[in-house]
């Protein structure tokens, strides 16, 4: 699976189909494990880290979902082919071409293993809508498959063994990406993020850790793995998000009873600007695209589809937009390409 591959084919966590799409992009679960028998990733020579990493490759074909997947070595990469893989949220920044890291894809972008990033191995499903339990019930068989064939640095007492101590216990870290742009606008979201950071979640931006929100987007996810199953995590982890939902829902059906005009305002000049820009750059973009999701989610517009708008998210970040030109490109060039493919979907939409 060639890299131009992946930027042809729509993962289904952007269809924009699956539970409480309308609030939730896409739900991810991530598991840490380390070999036994090897030093931590920043322990470790070049020679283990190969070993390592030809250690849990040796064993892809025999599991199932992972059958001719493909594997992307980061040494040699270009830095435009590393940016994307991380806007395809695939691999992390931490993930080194220096540790022999190594990306295996799945078909469809369901599954995918990282390989000597901060851990020896990190498992990551991702999906559309409020999926947890869906992913949690696949991703729980990856590792066991897995686990015929590699031994876990496992403690008895305190779980499995990571890297960074905040991981060390269940190795999971779980989150959805979520859109607010009812409770931004009443500016209630605030409140809501100081809220779910006392019950013990993080809230972080559309890229994960150390990036900021924008376009009404933020990923919230647990931050403790010890001392709790993976079940309880994901269940207190749901419950919040479910209320969340239902805060977003209200404060839509505020707005629509007090504010309708202003917000049909709001959601046809984005429209208007997104159909008609030549230059536009990847902030007013990714703000006038939750506009634009709004209107889909409120039925305002109705030629336009929600997997589109989720796909256009992706498709418009710098990396993509190299990609599809296949060359790179400046800024003004990549603001002219980004323009016209908005323009572009959004007329084979309304067709």
């Amino acid at each position: 699976m060639e890299l131009e591959y992946i930027l042809k084919n729509i993962a289904p966590w952007l269809t924009g189909e699956g539970p409480e799409v309308d609030i939730i992009l896409s739900s991810r679960i991530r598991l840490a494990r380390n070999l036994k028998g090897f030093n931590f990733i920043r322990k470790t020579d070049e020679s283990s880290r190969r070993q390592i990493s030809g250690l849990i490759r040796q064993f892809i074909d025999r599991i199932p979902v992972l059958s001719g997947a493909a594997v992307v070595e980061l040494e040699g990469l270009s830095e435009i082919d590393r940016l994307f893989l991380m806007e395809r949220h695939l691999i992390s920044r931490e993930l080194s071409p220096d540790n022999q890291g190594a990306v295996i894809i799945g078909q469809k972008e369901i599954v995918s293993l990282m390989i000597n990033e901060e851990d020896h191995l990190r498992i990551q499903i991702i999906r559309s809508g409020l999926s947890l339990s869906r992913i949690w019930g696949e991703i729980k068989k990856v590792d066991a498959e897995l686990e015929k064939f590699l031994e876990y640095e496992y403690s008895p007492v305190f779980g499995y063994l990571t890297a960074c101590p905040s991981n060390v216990g269940t190795g999971m870290r779980a989150s959805v990406m979520i859109h607010l742009p009812a409770l931004v606008l009443h500016k209630q979201v605030d409140k809501i993020v100081q809220t779910v950071g006392k019950l013990g979640l993080a809230v972080r931006g559309i890229n994960g850790e150390g990036s900021q929100a924008a376009g009404n987007m933020f990923q919230i996810s647990n931050q403790s793995t010890l001392g709790k199953s993976e079940e309880e995590i994901l269940g207190d982890l749901e419950k919040i998000i479910r209320k969340i939902i239902v805060h977003e829902r209200n404060g839509r059906q505020v707005l629509i009873e007090s504010q309708l005009l202003r917000i049909e305002d709001q959601i046809y000049r984005a429209l208007g600007i997104l159909n008609n820009s030549r230059l536009i750059s990847s902030e007013e973009t990714i703000d006038l695209l939750s506009a634009l999701r709004m209107g889909v989610d409120l039925e305002v517009l109705k030629t336009i589809n929600r997997g589109t708008v989720n796909q256009l998210f992706l498709h418009t970040q710098p990396a993509h937009l190299q990609k599809l030109a296949g060359t790179a490109l400046d800024a003004t060039q990549r603001d002219a390409l980004r323009a016209k493919l908005i323009r572009d979907k959004i007329e084979t939409d309304g067709r």
